[in-house]
């Protein structure tokens, strides 16, 4: 590792938030350009970042050339560290010659994986102040969501896509938030745990779920009025939320730190008489603290609309 990194690359989504919110003046590209809905929800200091694209995931859109001539001085990976990742970080580093850091993006690590990193990066007292607000949300929760009996707990299921029919198994990082949070996941794919899955309707109303959260605001909207899922008991109830997404989902895409502020959302939409959260005030502070962001009413507005 050199003895003093200025310039880092994200191989992937998860690795561009992590690297972001602990230092984004060290951020040299993003592995998508920001779309316009999105730039007013990041500091203004990287929104003109170049795309780079990313090392991983399916379809990686960066060349090693490309990497190279941006001369980073470090590359850094965030979430799975299985032997797939574990090759491609030793053939990456192997033909660039530039150091390649994978970390465990276990979102029980979190914490731990900023002061690490914050190390790494030369920003400890950063890295100690969002480790620190880390752990108190997740505390908070905890302690709501585990004294909650399991009969007591909203039974839920995350619809993707604009039909609504693409969710994630119990298990996986998909649903990693919802679970956390004291949702009872309603799919049970069969098989190995985790991952997402396509399903049928008809296996959704078997199923029954009372809360739907969803990450598509077509599907947010069409399945109100939609006679197929009229049965279903969190249409017939209105329980149907859109996970908001600004500048990142608060439930997924990308699985990394800004699924905190979704895991308090899901948490006070779970148990509002156990967890009381005044949603807007907690992301108006997120915001300022991790993204560098001090929203207005009216970025909020439409930060949260369809998350009630």
């Amino acid at each position: 590792m050199p003895d003093r990194i200025e310039r880092v690359i994200a191989a992937g989504p998860p690795a561009s938030v992590l690297v972001y919110v602990l230092a984004p003046q060290k951020l040299i590209g993003w592995n998508r350009k920001p779309r316009p809905a999105e730039l007013p929800y990041l500091a203004p200091g990287v929104r003109g970042l170049p795309e780079v694209g990313r090392l991983t995931g399916r379809g990686g859109t960066a060349s090693l050339e490309a990497v190279m001539a941006a001369k980073p001085d470090v590359i850094v990976d965030f979430g799975s560290v299985n032997a797939t990742y574990v090759s491609l970080a030793d053939r990456v580093q192997s033909q660039t010659g530039i150091p390649y850091l994978l970390i465990d993006g276990r979102f029980d690590d979190t914490a731990k994986t900023l002061r690490l990193l914050g190390g790494i990066l030369g920003v400890d007292e950063r890295a100690e102040k969002l480790a620190a607000r880390v752990q108190a949300i997740r505390d908070g929760v905890d302690r709501v969501a585990g004294a909650v009996p399991d009969a007591q707990r909203p039974r839920v299921y995350l619809a993707r896509r604009d039909n609504g029919l693409e969710t994630g198994n119990r298990g996986s990082i998909n649903t990693e938030i919802i679970e956390r949070a004291g949702g009872r996941n309603v799919v049970d794919a069969g098989g190995a745990r985790g991952g997402l899955v396509d399903v049928s309707l008809e296996q959704v109303l078997k199923w029954n779920p009372d809360t739907i959260i969803t990450t598509d605001p077509g599907f947010s909207t069409a399945v109100k009025g939609d006679a197929a899922w009229a049965a279903v008991e969190a249409v017939r109830r209105g329980r149907i939320h859109l996970s908001p997404s600004l500048p990142y989902g608060w439930v997924d895409a990308p699985p990394s730190l800004n699924r905190l502020l979704g895991l308090q959302w899901l948490a006070g939409l779970f148990f509002p008489d156990r967890y009381k959260v005044d949603i807007r005030a907690e992301a108006k502070d997120f915001y300022r603290l991790f993204y560098g962001v001090e929203l207005t009413d009216p970025l909020l507005d439409r930060l949260v609309a369809g998350a009630k």
